[in-house]
């Protein structure tokens, strides 16, 4: 069977036919190959059949390295959502965030994808056993893929994957093996396993299929942005592509946006999107060799021996090669190389269940903590389309996410039944730890502004929150029902911020009312004189997390 693409060597150059298990390129032996397509014709076909087919991976089969697709495999590959996180967007001064949600694939995470495509081009070549090194994702991914397509599967697990993830893995039939060292050992181990028993290996970014499949990601976010951007709700009109301005996601070796560049470097050679979105890579700062590389400018990251991070699934210390395509990408096309602590990770994986209702794994906690970072560095502005990979569920939750007092037990006398069951529960449901509450009224003209505070205030469950949208009613409110704090935005019509804070001082049941101001205006020297003396804390919208507020609330209430 003739195939629709051809196998391009990263060393020598040369090409030669494609097919799906090609290793190493024929006239070079090197390991680094990529698939190259006839762009013109697969645009055409894109344009003609991929609106037809269902939202997954599988509908940009023309870009694929399959020579045949088997329906008989698919169980929801590829085709997540890509949400809107208008709050987290709002505290960071983000005007068009999103998060990809790859929790949505069949095992949650975005390894699915890789395992899709590897286990169609296996079960196509008739290949009956394959092994894999893994940190707990690839895994799962493969043996579930695996099971599937009647496929073994040895996997290969260092002993920092959580045991609830190894027993996940085992339970799709597939032999653990389980490494007690570090995450580069056992891809040692796993490699020569697989050439003693001559078995296919998963070779993560050396690999052109895991690279292929990880590109779908682009195509569809490309989509998904086109759909948003276009305003046209015609389901049945030919899909639409716009690119965004930033791509972010946490890397460990690398495959994830390798994979999700090429595919947008191949929307544009194709004229679908007008450009490739800037790369934000994010390590963790316990096993983050690209990122020492990339701040030396080095072209090969040295190899970190002993990672220190608790992240098992980012502790790949050598990534090899990866970052130098990496680097290459990020030179190209814009970029940057950050990393982050644990803690910082865990604190986002807090922020992002809070304000948005997704709960990620540690790994994609690094990317959002990541994308904290860049945007109060100044390197992502306000009007830019950022996108963030985020991948996997937090079971079981972390440790360090839930601080003490995270939950409060009502105390119900044995044997002891209530007269009125009901008015009892509730009576003592009102009694959880009344000193702790605090009223606080939200002055803000902008509905989401107000939700956004309400948000954060209601995520640690000690505030009475009310809210008004104009300065008459603030100072209505605040006569009928004194706040302990009032949190007050500047520039409302009809009255504005600086005049109700005027009255709230005038008056003696609310002039000892501690004031938190939160506005967008750049203030001028004899506003902000103005101010002085009658305000707790000045703050920014859009230049603040949620901690930081809280921090301020409690300040303002001692």
């Amino acid at each position: 069977m003739m195939s629709h693409f051809e196998i391009e060597c990263l060393d020598c150059g040369r090409r030669s036919a494609g097919s799906p298990l090609t290793l190493t390129c024929p006239h070079c032996d090197s390991e680094w190959v990529e698939a190259r397509y006839d762009l013109e014709a697969s645009a055409s076909n894109l344009a003609t059949n991929a609106g037809r087919r269902p939202f997954n991976l599988w509908r940009y089969r023309e870009v694929l390295p399959l020579n045949t697709f088997n329906p008989l495999l698919v169980m929801g590959d590829g085709g997540t959502p890509l949400v809107t996180a208008s709050n987290l967007g709002m505290m960071l001064g983000l005007n068009h965030l999103y998060i990809k949600d790859e929790r949505q694939g069949p095992t949650a995470s975005f390894k699915d994808r890789q395992a899709a495509v590897t286990i169609a081009a296996l079960k196509e070549a008739g290949v009956t056993e394959a092994v894999v090194a893994s940190t707990g994702n690839v895994a799962i991914a493969y043996s579930a893929y695996g099971a599937r397509a009647g496929i073994k599967i040895w996997a290969f697990l260092t002993s920092l994957v959580p045991a609830a993830k190894m027993h996940e893995v085992a339970l799709y039939g597939t032999q653990v093996v389980k490494v007690t060292s570090t995450y580069d050992q056992a891809k040692h181990l796993a490699a020569e396993f697989a050439r003693k028993r001559g078995l296919y290996l998963d070779r993560s970014a050396r690999s052109m299929l895991n690279v292929e499949a990880m590109k779908t990601m682009a195509y569809e976010v490309a989509e998904q942005l086109g759909a948003i951007y276009s305003g046209s709700e015609d389901e049945a009109a030919p899909p639409t592509w716009h690119s965004p301005d930033w791509y972010v996601q946490s890397v460990s070796g690398g495959i994830g946006p390798i994979g999700v560049s090429k595919g947008f470097v191949e929307l544009k050679a194709m004229g679908l999107t007008q450009g490739v979105p800037s790369l934000g890579i994010i390590q963790t700062a316990g096993c983050a060799p690209m990122v020492h590389a990339w701040r030396a400018g080095a072209s090969v990251a040295e190899p970190v021996t002993t990672p220190t991070t608790h992240i098992s699934t980012l502790s790949t210390g050598d990534p090899g090669r990866a970052y130098g395509l990496l680097r290459e990408r990020v030179s190209t096309y814009g970029g940057t190389m950050e990393s982050v602590t644990d803690e910082e990770a865990f604190q986002a994986m807090h922020l992002l269940a809070k304000m948005e209702g997704i709960s990620v794994e540690p790994a994609a906690g690094v990317a959002i903590a990541g994308l904290i970072k860049l945007v109060h560095l100044g390197v992502i502005g306000a009007d830019e389309i950022v996108v963030v990979n985020c991948s996997g569920h937090t079971m079981p939750i972390e440790e360090e996410l839930l601080q003490e007092g995270w939950a409060q037990a009502i105390d119900w006398p044995e044997g002891e039944l209530p007269a009125s069951p009901q008015e009892g529960l509730l009576a003592a449901l009102a009694r959880l730890d009344q000193r702790r509450t605090r009223s606080v009224l939200i002055v803000d003209d902008h509905p989401d502004a107000r939700r956004l505070i309400r948000r954060i205030l209601q995520a640690q469950g000690s505030y009475t929150v009310r809210e008004v949208g104009s300065g008459p009613e603030a100072l209505s409110e605040a006569r009928a029902h004194p706040p302990d704090l009032v949190i007050l935005d500047l520039m409302m019509p009809e009255m504005d911020g600086f005049e109700v804070l005027d009255r709230l001082k005038d008056e003696q049941a609310t002039q000892q009312v501690p004031v938190i101001v939160v506005t967008a205006k750049d203030l001028t020297l004899d506003e902000k004189k103005r101010l002085e003396g009658q305000i707790s804390r000045l703050m920014t919208k859009g230049d603040f997390l949620n901690e930081d507020l809280l921090e301020e609330i409690s300040k303002a209430l001692r």
